[in-house]
């Protein structure tokens, strides 16, 4: 009888530690097979007019304003970066890439928005960073912002 009641105790502790400590990013209403996705890391790209610079951060370092690229990847329910950071004044370039749903990349406080796209689609946005301060991107489909499909844009003076 003991021996059952172990058994019982083992299976639910196996069964907590699944749900404890599975990926918060894991949907089961996903339409993207993840091996479909790709995963290449995403890094910005600052562009003078003398030459272009990868960075190995979303931070964009330097004094005078430039045209800041950042590749933004978005799923269920996720943004890839999740930070970026740029110099006030500078132009900023969205190049954002759908991974898998219909989503959309919004910045409220510069009046910026992309199209809402569907998987595998990309939409490209840009504006000038012209205040400083911390703002949120976000997907305004459904509940996307909810489920945690957000991030923050640094300005920095």
């Amino acid at each position: 009888m003991k021996k059952g009641y172990i058994v019982l105790i083992v299976v639910v502790l196996i069964i907590a530690g699944y749900f404890i400590f599975r990926s918060p990013s894991t949907s089961t209403y996903s339409d993207t097979n993840p091996s479909d996705m790709d995963m290449t890391p995403v890094t910005p790209q600052v562009t003078t007019p003398e030459q272009t610079v990868q960075q190995n951060t979303a931070t964009a370092p330097h004094s005078t304003p430039q045209t800041v690229t950042f590749n933004v990847v978005g799923g269920n329910y996720y943004f890839t970066p999740k930070t970026m950071t740029v110099k006030k004044g500078d132009r900023v370039v969205i190049n954002f890439q759908n991974a898998g749903g219909t989503h959309n990349f919004i910045i409220d406080e510069f009046n910026v928005a992309t199209k809402t796209i569907n998987t595998g689609q990309t939409d490209t946005i840009q504006f000038v960073a012209d205040k400083a301060g911390t703002f949120e991107y976000y997907c305004s489909i459904g509940s996307h912002r909810a489920m945690g499909m957000k991030g923050t844009l640094t300005v920095t003076e």
